[in-house]
């Protein structure tokens, strides 16, 4: 019986945070999201009344959060494919050769995921400024007139989308790296004596060999990007006109600049369920290609 119980006990403390910081919290946002709760409740709880689903009501007549749910969709469609693919790349690219300039590399690529959001966000936006950025000036010398990257509503989009790209990469490099030191070479020996070339190998083999890496990767980044705060939050608070206002930046300026936390709480609470749908279908996604 012991032996048995000895498991549960190094797991116990990560459980305990995770129930602590993760599951309860989610429980008390949907308490507070049926409240009329703002920061008045702090002082007398009596101002504190039960309005039910009032919030979510008025939560799904809010043009601006339905901005902000097509925003962060706009961000995840766009994002999600084009970290996995250009992490995988770079991974690919990377594994190739084992000198010790591509070895330094690996650790050059892991530096946006470990360097403070807002040192990176301070650098690219003298970057994106008009007057005096480096991309105009760069752009000024073949002719083209100022562009405004953080001004223009789309361009901002992109922008904002470019940084969260870079940045996100470094971590998904890594781990496809560590899954290529997992494909058997005696497959890619055995493909070369046939005759195959490094692109035939590497679509046939390679990343077929890959397909849990992937998958764990596009869940993960798929989740990262439902979230999206730190780069639209830094460089430009959402803005212009909420071209860049993802469904994290909504709750917060709600929450905690508007103090309407039952109203946020319910926002929290809609964030949440449609993480766990689009989680859930991707883990269905994956059942069925494993039993095909």
């Amino acid at each position: 019986m012991r032996n048995r119980l000895i498991p549960y006990l190094f797991v116990s403390p990560a459980m305990l945070l995770l129930l602590t910081f993760g599951i309860f919290p989610i429980f008390v946002a949907a308490v507070i999201s049926t409240t009329n709760m703002n920061i008045s409740a702090f002082a007398n709880w009596g101002n504190v009344d039960f309005i039910g689903i009032d919030n979510y009501t008025r939560l799904f007549a809010d043009k601006d959060f339905w901005q902000a749910i097509g925003n962060t969709g706009l961000f995840a469609v766009v994002g999600v494919p084009a970290i996995v693919v250009l992490s995988l790349a770079v991974a690919l690219l990377l594994n190739r050769s084992q000198k010790r300039f591509f070895r330094s590399l690996r650790a050059f690529y892991f530096i946006p995921a470990i360097t403070a959001i807002v040192a990176v966000s301070l650098v690219w936006s003298y970057l994106y400024n008009t007057q005096f950025g480096l991309l105009n000036y760069l752009l000024s010398l073949v002719g083209v007139d100022q562009v405004q990257w953080l001004s223009d509503p789309w361009l901002a989009k992109f922008s904002v989308g470019l940084v969260a790209v870079w940045r996100g990469t470094g971590l998904n490099i890594i781990i496809f790296l560590a899954a290529l030191q997992g494909v058997p070479k005696e497959y890619l020996e055995a493909a070369s004596l046939d005759g195959a070339g490094e692109w035939k190998k590497t679509f046939s083999i390679t990343i077929p060999l890959l397909r849990f890496a992937i998958f764990f990767v596009s869940v993960t980044t798929t989740i990262a990007w439902l979230q999206f705060f730190d780069e639209p939050f830094v460089l430009t608070d959402g803005g212009p006109l909420g071209a860049t206002t993802s469904a994290s930046i909504f709750l917060y300026k709600e929450g905690f600049r508007l103090n309407q936390f039952g109203y946020a709480s319910a926002g929290s609470i809609v964030l949440f369920a449609i993480i766990a749908v689009v989680t859930l279908v991707q883990l269905r996604l994956r059942r069925a290609d494993d039993d095909y």
